[in-house]
């Protein structure tokens, strides 16, 4: 009988559990305040974007933030995530927006959603799916119909996951941002009136509502940028913001004279390049900061809380007076408190004592990490010459150079051939190179051409017969600013030799890495200074995360057991590891595939360790 009742009790205590869970709630502005089921509330909310993270990893680092003390996730949306080639919808697998939030719910966190259709965040074209560009009659970001009728069709694709799981429906989704730091876009687009630009910005945010989302809509931008990025009818917060008077003065501005506060974007860290170094923000700083927020009843988001991985070619890219493109490591650990694998930091611990002070209930246990494992000398038992892997392929034929865009083809690399039947000897000038080149003239290599370093010449020899290759990397479109309308990839205006435009009889080779292509059994050839891929096979008998030794490797891509884990440059840094995650491993045998660019060495063997490389620039 004893048994019985504690078996009884137990069922009782899960059908009660199902109640509360599925009861429907309320989340409201009202009176200068958030107002949660009738109550005042403040958002003490992290962001992580399940992309960027192993859907088998979810709930552990949502638990992370909830043993922090937070009580709020924080997501984008990244639509071209979801929309994997036109009209074609994936919310499923490691895509399953309802699973992410249902598992934040569990948690006991509740959730805001940031869809954009804009949305930054280091992530390639902000979101936007590369094709929108072949679409000659179609603006990004703009009041511009073709764009628009596309953030529609997203919108509603948005809406199907997320209304069900809104607070007045059950759920834990509390808020929607409306568009992202338009504010910025519309002081660097001065081509645009201002009154153009929030014609715009209103339509998104009624494209929202028309969906049937009808939880608050919020904006994000600077705080003196809300002249132009604010929007009727959505609370404005202000990114950065340290300042509480600052705050308060901007907020009170453009939303009748009162609250409620928040910063919805305060960064405990930041994001980082190749080929520089590897920012970092003092757990001191972070502290002050977030006990200021405590202090004056200031609602916030931590970006990031945990970064995760730009996993596959997800990253996207910046750029500055000094580079024409910025790209965007493959780790998005971003120094925040929940390291790039899911570890506490000791900026999570300091963290977690200020906000165990504020709970009058003692937090939870912290999770414990993911278990690290390392192996050690796999040997590489097949190297095969990419220019052998083309030969199976047939390739597109043009009077000149297309675009990636012109050749369907969003990501990877294009290789471009020309054979020649004249001597001609001089400057080879590409001014439309995107973004990465490697020169070789009859397979053999003579140099490399740099959109980041602003190089976009070569001097060459060329003999009549002799075949041209130019091998095209496209490291992420642009993310942030007026350049992003610019995002072409490949080779996208003539190219030159001698001062003369080369014409006639390109062929063009698609290589865009979805999978990794075949390398036959037996292809064990020694190639160096020619792009090549390399396969090794190795067994495990435990699985666990770990990070790939590439300081041997010079530039190029990694896929483990047909994942592509992502890119890695370790001629330049900071970034000479690339995070494994356990659930991608197995048991038995496992695969390890690279494609190694610049190959300048031979490369026979790859370990892991137990210890990421992050910040170790190399000059």
């Amino acid at each position: 009988m004893k048994y019985f009742a504690q078996y009884l009790s137990l069922i009782i205590f899960f059908f009660v559990s199902h109640l509360v869970y599925s009861q429907k709630g309320n989340f409201e502005i009202k009176d200068g305040h958030f107002v949660l089921n009738g109550k005042p509330f403040a958002i003490y909310s992290g962001e992580m974007h399940y992309p960027r993270v192993p859907s088998e990893y979810w709930k552990h680092r949502l638990q992370m933030m909830k043993a922090m003390g937070l009580n709020t996730v924080t997501t984008y949306v990244f639509w071209n995530y979801h929309e994997e080639s036109p009209g074609k919808w994936n919310f499923s697998g490691e895509k399953d927006l309802r699973k992410f939030i249902k598992t934040a719910q569990e948690v006991g966190l509740y959730v805001i959603i940031r869809p954009g259709p804009y949305v930054c965040a280091e992530w390639e074209f902000g979101g936007y799916p590369w094709w929108l560009q072949k679409d000659k009659s179609l603006e990004i970001r703009t009041d511009n119909k073709a764009f628009l009728q596309q953030c529609e069709n997203y919108i509603n694709q948005l809406a199907k996951q997320v209304i069900p799981l809104q607070i007045n429906n059950g759920g834990p989704v509390i808020m929607v941002q409306a568009e992202n730091e338009f504010g910025s876009y519309v002081e660097q687009r001065k081509d645009i009136s201002l009154e153009q630009h929030r014609t715009y910005s209103h339509k998104i945010k009624d494209l929202l509502v028309k969906s049937g989302l009808s939880v608050p809509f919020f904006t994000s931008d600077g705080s003196s940028l809300f002249k132009g990025g604010s929007i009727d009818g959505a609370l404005p917060t202000a990114n950065g913001e340290s300042d509480i008077d600052v705050l308060k003065k901007v907020v009170n501005e453009y939303h009748g004279g009162k609250g409620p506060y928040m910063v919805a974007e305060y960064y405990p860290g930041w994001l980082d390049h190749w080929a520089e170094p590897f920012p970092r923000v003092s757990t001191e700083e972070v502290v002050k900061q977030t006990e200021l927020y405590l202090k004056n009843d200031v609602s916030f988001n931590y970006y990031m809380v945990h970064g995760g991985t730009n996993f596959g070619f997800t990253s996207g890219a910046n750029y500055d007076k000094d580079h024409d493109i910025q790209p965007d490591m493959t780790s998005y650990d971003y120094d925040a408190p929940i390291s790039e694998a899911g570890w506490a930091t000791p900026k999570y611990n300091a963290l977690r004592n200020i906000f165990q002070k504020i709970n009058k209930e003692k937090l939870p246990e912290i999770p414990k990490a993911p278990k690290m494992i390392t192996f050690k000398n796999i040997r590489f038992s097949k190297t095969v010459s990419l220019f052998d892997i083309i030969k199976k392929q047939t390739p597109v034929k043009a009077d000149q150079p297309l675009s990636f865009e012109d050749l369907n083809t969003g990501h990877g690399y294009v290789l471009y051939r020309k054979k020649f039947e004249q001597d001609v000897n001089g400057k080879l000038d590409i001014k439309g190179l995107r973004d990465y080149v490697h020169i070789y003239i009859n397979g053999v290599w003579k140099g490399e051409l740099n959109r980041y370093y602003k190089k976009y010449d070569l001097d060459v020899e060329i003999q009549s017969g002799d075949v041209l290759d130019i091998l095209v990397e496209n490291m992420g479109r642009i993310n942030y600013g007026a350049e992003i309308v610019h995002n072409l990839k490949g080779i996208i205006s003539p190219v030159i030799l001698n001062g003369n435009e080369i014409k006639g009889s390109w062929e063009m080779f698609t290589l865009p890495f979805d999978v990794m292509p075949k390398i036959d059994a037996d292809s064990k050839s020694i190639v160096t200074k020619k792009p090549v891929i390399k396969e090794a096979q190795f067994n495990l008998d435990e699985t666990g995360d770990t990070f790939l030794d590439m300081r041997n490797f010079g530039k190029g891509i990694v896929f483990v057991n047909g994942r592509n884990i992502g890119r890695y440059w370790s001629k330049v840094g900071p970034q000479l590891t690339l995070y494994v995650p356990g659930v991608w491993l197995k048991k038995g045998k496992n695969i390890i595939q690279i494609f190694e660019q610049i190959n300048d060495k031979d490369i026979p063997e790859i370990n892991s360790i137990d210890t990421p490389i992050l910040d170790q620039l190399i000059k």
